[in-house]
């Protein structure tokens, strides 16, 4: 997988028992399961395991397909092909050259209805991986054009790279996984497929496009559309294909149009994909599998509190909420604070977002874990935040917080927010408001013994919009600095 590690925020999956039913409900699953079922003594396949012409038809009417549909035999020929590659059905070659092999129920079928979700999961991935495979191979009237004497294929001639091929879709399900775990919305917005094509082909620093590129957007849409037809009947993505009659413009070479501009109404006919939950499950597994580090929400909820604060400091907000959940659904409320607030405390450049969500998962525990609490309303680090939850939870005889404490407590507050949200319009709302409200901050925030207060105060003045006010937040950072 071509995804870089370092970007990939953490997914939140399903549990196995949904996937695993979800995967015995896609239809290729189900008809692969189905073939073995039927298959018996009297089944007959060739060389390569896939089933004789002659009993195609047999099993295209076992999955109900119609004698009158063209494609009944490739479907059932593909159905069959994953029973075979995922142990669903044992093939035995034929003792004799030129025989027939046979077959039998293979192991892994009870599996299906007798074992765990991990095996059903199991099976399933054995399918994508034979999906998977189809996918990156050339047309077959295409392999067939350029078939050498002895039979090898001449992929100078057909101008396919096995490898290069193999990449591609690694990228683009890369790609696609990125966008779906990285969106706040759960990934229930589809993606454009001229922008998915574009994501691998148009380099970043790039202007306006070439006709060259452009040519090449096109090509790559028109291979993943084939590619996700594929992919959809395992589960693994929802897809609406592109508009046949966009494909016939397309197909024609000798006038082949450029990708035009198209408004949201219009945007869906060039094809919209998103991955299913099962979908995540797939393509975080063939991550894993390359040595991609691809994070999970509930990994570190068996880790202790400081693994939990430092490993969600670089999460999405959903997702660190998701993942401090779980780590509390593990822990006693009030040994949870404990831990909590002791992981929060540092003076390291990372320590106030640490505490930014120590006080998230804080909002989570309830009144139990009040004397945790109190026992840090001195403490200069945690006090703070201390009395900010005592306030909220209606706690009595909780004694006021000093000046020093309080602008302590602001840097910290927004040191944590900078390397969370760098300089958004949501931040810069939040300085706004702040200067506005005490016209004296600088004056007094300069002097705050807090690491990042100079970082803070140049922040401040690069955000605010007031230019007497950037310049007073400019000089305030100027002297923390020299203090």
């Amino acid at each position: 997988m071509s995804v870089s590690p370092a970007t990939l925020p953490p997914v939140l999956l399903h549990s196995e028992a949904e996937l695993a039913r979800a995967a015995l409900a896609t239809p290729l699953l189900s008809r692969a399961v189905r073939l073995a079922r039927w298959a018996g003594p009297e089944t007959r396949v060739g060389a390569g395991g896939e089933l004789v012409d002659a009993q195609l038809p047999a099993a295209a009417a076992e999955l109900g397909l119609s004698a009158d549909d063209p494609d009944a035999a490739a479907y059932a020929s593909e159905a069959w092909r994953v029973a075979v590659d995922t142990g669903l059905i044992d093939v035995t070659d034929a003792e004799e050259e030129g025989a027939d092999g046979t077959v039998t129920q293979g192991e892994d079928l009870a599996l299906l209805s007798e074992g765990s979700p991990q095996d059903v999961l199991g099976i399933w991935l054995g399918a994508l991986d034979t999906v998977y495979a189809d996918a990156t191979v050339p047309d077959m009237e295409n392999l067939l054009d350029v078939l050498e004497e002895n039979g090898q294929v001449d992929f100078d001639e057909l101008g396919w790279d096995p490898q290069a091929e193999a990449d591609f879709l690694d990228g683009v399900l890369g790609n696609l996984y990125l966008l779906t775990v990285g969106d706040a919305a759960g990934g229930e917005s589809p993606v454009p497929l001229p922008a998915l094509a574009a994501s691998m082909i148009v380099p970043d620093d790039m202007g306006e496009p070439t006709d060259d590129i452009l040519e090449q957007v096109s090509d790559a849409m028109m291979k993943l559309d084939d590619q996700f037809r594929l992919f959809e009947p395992l589960g693994l993505v929802e897809y609406q294909p592109v508009d046949e009659a966009l494909m016939a413009d397309i197909d024609d070479e000798t006038d082949r149009p450029e990708p035009a501009p198209v408004d949201d109404e219009d945007v869906s006919r060039y094809g919209m994909v998103r991955l299913t939950p099962l979908g995540l499950y797939g393509v975080r597994a063939r991550m894993l599998e390359a040595g991609v580090d691809a994070p999970a929400v509930g990994d570190l909820a068996d880790k202790g509190a400081d693994a939990l604060l430092d490993g969600t400091s670089g999460f999405p907000q959903h997702a660190a909420q998701a993942e401090i959940e779980q780590w509390l659904g593990r822990h006693e409320p009030l040994v949870a604070a404990r831990e909590l607030l002791a992981a929060a405390r540092g003076a390291d450049e990372g320590a106030p977002l640490r505490r930014l969500r120590c006080q998230q998962a804080l909002s989570l525990v309830g009144d139990e874990a009040e004397p945790a609490l109190r026992d840090v309303l001195d403490d200069p680090q945690l006090g703070g935040l201390a009395r900010v939850w005592l306030a909220e939870h209606g706690a009595t005889d909780v004694p006021a917080p000093s000046e020093e404490l309080i602008f302590w407590l602001t840097i910290d507050t927004l040191a944590a927010q900078l390397s969370v949200e760098g300089n958004s319009d949501e931040l810069q709302g939040l300085v706004e408001g702040l200067a506005q409200q005490h016209s004296g901050f600088f004056a007094t925030a300069w002097r705050v013994e807090h690491p990042a207060t100079a970082d803070v105060l140049e922040a401040m003045g690069r955000l605010h919009p007031d230019k007497k006010v950037a310049k007073e937040a400019r000089k305030a950072a100027f002297k923390a600095r020299n203090l």
